[in-house]
């Protein structure tokens, strides 16, 4: 049987990425002991990434890769993310309010709600980088990718470090670029625009990669894989509602960033998976000696999706309480829009309590489905026989 590259997409969305922890741990348990790596491609997208990167890091042995994940996110606290003091918090108010009203002091000045130096020291001392291309010498991994938006450019780029086979691609406001993923790559992937800092890159100012993203499964693809594995952070709260009650007054501030938030981070991703599983319904529905004939270069992709069976946003809302005082002063009451879909703290609340419910979840969910997943990467076990 041919081993197909599987691809590992790990879409953004700040705190919530918690979440894919939780699957990623049940994928270990799941799958048979001593098995490798089991993902060839890895693509991360802003919080994403950061887990995508620190677990290609250690691709060469994916036990000890998920348990240092879990680790990390299991002592999480708003301070490990970004400054949380009084001081801190205004100072970035005020210096977005005068940047709004005078212009920036100095040409370099970053603008951005919230300083988040603290998790710059955090991934630096966390994830080794330089294990990424050992593990790619030694085919525990094809490539990973880190994706990033541009500001000057509005172009989508994923920053790829991985097989020398693979090259760089360019489509309408996607381009790949191989380069060694680096601490700043994350950065800019992770920087949640007006909220972090962008960060500066091959000349360019980036910010998070969630931005723009017209096709977040398409990296992964030009990478090699040829199925994928997508692990969301939306869940119930986006689906279709049958019945919207009014609303009791006029929309908050945190209200009104949340529903921003949520079409970054949320809406791409969703439709990109919309995307692919009808275009996946067009080929099958041709036999393959047509398509062959017809000179169609495109073939069905495997997709399964994992996505939190409990609205986040809710949970968010049970943890409140653990929000930093001065972030929450600053968002309004607890920051949380209530249970509508659109609250901001669910991106923002980097704690134990939060973490801890979203990577249960995401265990659970991934447990509820082991047959697929089992199916899914059958033909690695097979392989191995």
């Amino acid at each position: 049987m041919d081993v197909k590259k599987s691809g590992l997409i790990l879409s953004g969305g700040g705190a919530r990425a918690a979440y894919q922890v939780g699957v990623l741990k049940a994928i270990h348990k799941i799958l048979p002991k001593g098995h490798y790596n089991p993902f060839d491609v890895i693509s991360g997208t802003s919080a994403g990434a950061i887990n995508g990167v620190a677990l290609a890091s250690y691709a060469e042995n994916y036990r000890i890769g998920i348990k240092h994940l879990e680790r990390i996110w299991m002592h999480f606290t708003p301070e490990h993310i970004y400054r949380t003091d009084f001081l801190g918090v205004s100072h970035g108010i005020l210096r977005m309010a005068r940047s709004m009203v005078m212009g920036k002091r100095f040409k370099n000045d970053p603008v951005s709600l919230l300083n988040n130096q603290p998790l710059r020291e955090l991934l630096g001392e966390a994830i080794k980088f330089d294990q990424i291309q050992g593990a790619i010498d030694n085919g525990a991994l094809h490539a990973i990718a880190v994706n990033c938006s541009g500001l000057e450019t509005g172009e989508s780029v994923a920053f790829f470090q991985g097989h020398y086979s693979i090259t760089n691609w360019n489509r309408h406001r996607r381009i790949g670029k191989r380069t060694r993923i680096t601490l700043d790559h994350l950065m800019a992937s992770s920087a949640i625009p007006m909220i972090f800092p962008a960060v500066k890159l091959h000349g360019e100012y980036f910010a998070d990669g969630a931005v723009r993203q017209l096709a977040p499964i398409s990296p992964a693809l030009h990478l090699g894989a040829e199925k994928v594995m997508v692990i969301g952070v939306s869940g119930i709260a986006h689906k279709r509602k049958d019945h919207v009650k009014p609303p009791a007054a006029y929309p908050s501030p945190a209200k009104v960033m949340g529903h921003m938030l949520n079409a970054a981070f949320l809406d791409s991703m969703e439709t990109d998976v919309e995307r692919l599983r009808r275009i996946n319904r067009t080929l099958t529905s041709i036999p393959e000696d047509v398509r062959k004939e017809a000179g169609m270069e495109l073939k069905p992709i495997e997709l399964l999706e994992i996505n939190p069976s409990r609205s986040i946003d809710q949970i968010a809302g049970e943890h409140a309480a653990e929000i930093p005082k001065a972030l929450k002063m600053t968002l309004g009451g607890s920051g949380n829009a209530g249970q509508n879909g659109s609250g901001i703290l669910s991106y923002l609340l980097f704690s134990k309590g939060f973490c801890k419910a979203l990577i249960d979840l995401g265990y659970s969910d991934a447990m509820q489905r082991a047959d697929e997943i089992r199916g899914f990467f059958s033909d690695h076990f097979e392989e191995e026989k």
